[in-house]
């Protein structure tokens, strides 16, 4: 059984060009993940930091697994994906040193919850 938090905001997924610099709404609030590969510059945060031109897929929240879990701990989020997959919820994963957030759109969260609970998780919402 894992032990969840669902956070407050909603959250929004960016995806600005490989060459920009991180703009500084990026790294306003209680949470945000900034990913950058050879192809994007990946951005997610709250989205009432969003500047609205911002390419942008918006309407998340997130739901953080409570831990930390050891690296060789095996299975945590294809727990968690599993049972709101059962749901017919897509979902998109954070991952931290400690961690592990879950997203989902928020007109899916009520969904995602009662499936996480149905399958023996505590979600503290």
């Amino acid at each position: 059984m894992l032990t969840m938090d669902v956070l407050p905001d909603k959250i929004g997924i960016c995806k600005l060009d490989v060459n920009q610099e991180i703009p500084l709404w990026a790294l306003q609030g209680e949470f945000f993940s900034i990913t950058k590969t050879t192809e994007e510059l990946s951005i997610v945060c709250s989205e009432e930091n969003i500047p609205g031109a911002v390419l942008c897929e918006r309407g998340w929240r997130a739901l953080k697994l409570k831990g930390p879990f050891p690296f060789d701990l095996v299975g945590i989020v294809a727990q968690v994906s599993a049972a709101v997959a059962r749901a017919g919820v897509g979902i998109f994963v954070i991952s931290t040193y400690d961690t592990d957030y879950i997203l989902v759109k928020a007109k899916d969260l009520d969904s995602a919850v009662e499936a996480l609970r149905n399958d023996g998780h505590s979600i503290m919402a």
